[in-house]
């Protein structure tokens, strides 16, 4: 017979979509928020197989386990028996809670103080919209459903940042032999005084195919630390390596005039913020990754998720105001200009021609960017203080 479950501080709800980036979000969110001590944590995720390819320790064999102090929960229609709702419950990226659940909270006295995490936005909108309650009429009870945004700015919910990370960052990167060490790992030699090393995790574009291009045509020596996916065929097409293709597997080492790409597997989300921390440039996509390359300190582009209606490119245009803002005015118009190519498909290599240039103002900004992010508290510290009143 099981031992009965704790009652549970917080509950957090995950629907798997694109994979990584809402799972990797709220995976982060549960460790900080158990490591910090903020209480007992449970995290219902619907696709646990996927889960299982950025948290090794996690079997998704198994319904119901704990991993790094966190009970990780099959999420399904049949709710189980004996689930009581935590006195904090997320309800991550609108993903909808099942009604019974919902039902249960209701039955609560008090009931819990219900939070629906948005998608991390730069939108003007998002500050008036963000702390709002929305009444939610459950039989005869009415549950307040809290709405929370990630964001930019002192009037939204922060980022996502552990507590002694950028000190972290800050060590690893100045430790040299540690990062030759590092390098080894992956089978590469210590970086080179010229050499440009590079992560690249975007969506398919056929703007990676002329920058891949103009890497290897260049005077520069470039290494491409690309992990398996979605980026793989572009990558390999412009570097006139499509051959590859079909027999690429993590660990192969393919060179194409001066550049090298490094085949990575899929890593847990420690190593992932090594790989980000030890590059100098990163090509990042969708928001977790995009959020854990600006802790990098390091210059990247964002491939934000692409939209039918290109309502995309706004959203990237809203950050871009907001990161673009202290620049000098070429560099910025610069960097606006390499992000709508990526974004659109666009040619990249006459853009990438200038980043010489510009790369001095944009490897400083990208550390005086980090700092700037934490002034007001990370997203754990305020979402804390906000439910202090309300629970």
């Amino acid at each position: 017979m099981s031992s009965p479950l704790p009652p549970f501080d917080w509950d957090i709800f995950c629907a798997v979509v694109d994979n990584f980036g809402d799972i990797g979000v709220t995976w982060r969110l549960a460790r900080q928020l158990q490591r910090e001590g903020h209480g007992k944590v449970r995290l219902w995720v619907d696709d646990l197989a996927s889960f299982a390819r950025i948290c090794p320790g996690l079997d998704p064999a198994q319904e119901a386990q704990w991993v790094e102090g966190i009970h990780i929960q099959l999420w399904y229609d049949a709710l189980p028996a004996d689930a009581v709702p935590a006195r904090v419950v997320i309800e991550a990226f609108a993903c909808a809670l099942p009604a019974p659940f919902i039902a249960r909270m209701a039955e609560q006295s008090p009931p819990p103080c219900w939070i629906n995490l948005e998608y991390l936005s730069a939108e003007a909108w998002v500050e008036d919209c963000h702390g709002l309650a929305s009444p939610q009429r459950v039989g005869s009870q009415s549950l307040d459903k809290y709405f929370f945004f990630p964001g930019f700015t002192p009037r939204t919910g922060g980022l996502l940042c552990e507590r002694g990370l950028i000190a972290e960052r800050d060590a690893w990167q100045q430790d040299k032999a540690g990062l030759e060490a590092w390098w080894a790992s992956l089978g590469l030699p210590p970086k080179r005084e010229d050499e440009l090393r590079v992560s690249l995790f975007t969506y398919e574009s056929a703007a990676l195919r002329s920058l891949v291009q103009h890497w290897s045509q260049s005077t520069t020596p470039v290494t491409l630390l690309l992990p398996l996916g979605r980026a793989l065929e572009d990558v390999l097409t412009g570097a006139g390596l499509a051959d590859a293709i079909p027999t690429a597997q993590a660990g192969d080492l393919l060179q194409a005039g001066s550049l090298c790409i490094k085949l990575l597997p899929m890593t847990d989300q420690a190593g992932y913020d090594r790989l980000l921390w030890s590059c100098d440039l990163n090509l990042v996509r969708g928001e977790d990754s995009f959020v854990r390359a600006q802790w990098a300190g390091r210059p990247f582009l964002w491939h934000i998720y692409p939209q039918d209606d290109e309502a995309h490119i706004a959203k990237l245009d809203d950050f871009l105001d907001h990161y673009l803002a202290t620049l000098p005015a070429d560099a910025a118009q610069w960097l606006r200009d390499a992000s709508h190519a990526l974004n659109h498909g666009q040619a990249l290599g006459e853009l990438w021609a200038r980043w010489p240039t510009h790369a001095p103002h944009w490897q400083q900004h990208a550390r005086a960017w980090s700092q700037k992010l934490l002034a007001e508290g990370d997203l754990v510290t305020r979402l804390v203080k906000f439910l202090e009143s309300r629970i």
